[in-house]
C-alpha cells in the first residue's frame, strides 16, 4: 500500500462544499496507478467559512480518503514542527507539498522559509529515511499581482526553493520539484483570487500527477474527469 500525504494550506485544505485538488489527483490514481494505494493524514475537515474553523465534511464528493496535513493560514513555519510525528504515525511514503504563501505573507522571508523547508525535509527523513517529497512552488495570487515587494519574495523563495531541493536530494529519499501549471492563472482558475475553483483544482492536481509520472513512473498522463 502506497500512501500519499498531501501538505499545503488553505489551497489544499479547502472549504465546504468543494472537491479539493486532493479528491481530484485520487480519482486519476484510481485510474493510472497500478497497485494499492490511499490518502492518509491526521485530519479528514475542509474549512468551514461560517465558523472560520476547520469543522466542515461537507466535501462535494466525500467518497474518498480524506486525510491530509493541511490548514487555513498554515505554512512551512506551522507545518514543520508537526511532519516528523505525523509521516511516522501514518506511515507516510510520499508526500505532496504545496506550501509558501502564508510563509512568505505573514511570518518569514523567502531566506527564512527556505531554511524551514531544510528543516521540514530533516524532520520527515529522522521519522521516515525513504520518504519521498514532491513540492510545488508558490503560485501566484492575487495579491502577488497588486504587492510589488511581496512577488519578489515569491520568485525568490521559488528560486530558493529549487536550489534546496536540489541540494537536499538523494536516491534513498527523493525530493521533486513539481512545475507549476503552465496555464494555471488566477484570474480564471480561483474564485477569489488565491483558492483554486474546479478548473483550478484540476490543474494543480494534474501538475502533482504529471511529475509523479515522468519522474517516478506512478500513475499516468493526467486526464481531468
Amino acid at each position: 500500500m502506497l500512501r500519499f500525504m498531501p501538505v499545503g494550506d488553505s489551497m489544499t485544505i479547502g472549504s465546504a462544499g468543494e472537491h479539493t485538488w486532493r479528491y481530484r489527483l485520487w480519482q486519476h490514481l484510481c485510474t493510472a496507478y497500478g497497485g494499492p494505494f490511499t490518502l492518509v493524514g491526521p485530519r479528514e475537515t475542509l474549512h468551514d467559512p461560517a465558523t472560520d474553523a476547520p469543522t466542515s465534511h461537507a466535501y462535494a464528493d466525500p467518497g474518498f480518503p480524506r486525510g491530509h496535513l493541511a490548514g487555513w493560514g498554515e505554512g512551512w513555519h506551522h507545518m514543520t514542527p508537526l511532519i516528523g510525528e505525523t509521516a511516522r504515525s501514518c506511515r507516510a511514503d510520499v508526500l505532496l507539498v504545496s506550501l509558501g504563501l502564508i510563509d512568505l505573507g505573514f511570518y518569514t522571508d523567502a531566506e527564512q522559509t527556505a531554511d524551514n523547508v531544510r528543516a521540514f525535509v530533516a524532520e520527515a527523513r529522522a521519522a521516515r529515511p525513504g520518504i519521498r517529497m514532491a513540492v510545488m512552488p508558490v503560485i501566484r495570487n492575487i495579491r502577488a499581482e497588486a504587492d510589488t515587494a511581496f512577488a519578489d519574495q515569491v520568485a525568490h523563495f521559488n528560486e530558493l526553493l529549487a536550489k534546496t531541493l536540489t541540494d537536499l536530494d538523494t536516491p534513498d529519499s527523493p525530493l521533486l520539484l513539481v512545475p507549476p501549471p503552465a496555464s494555471y492563472d488566477f484570474h480564471t482558475d480561483t474564485y477569489d483570487g488565491t483558492h483554486p475553483n474546479e478548473t483550478g483544482e484540476h490543474k494543480i492536481a494534474g501538475a502533482f500527477a504529471e511529475a509523479l509520472w515522468r519522474e517516478w513512473g506512478l500513475g499516468g498522463r493526467y486526464e481531468a474527469t
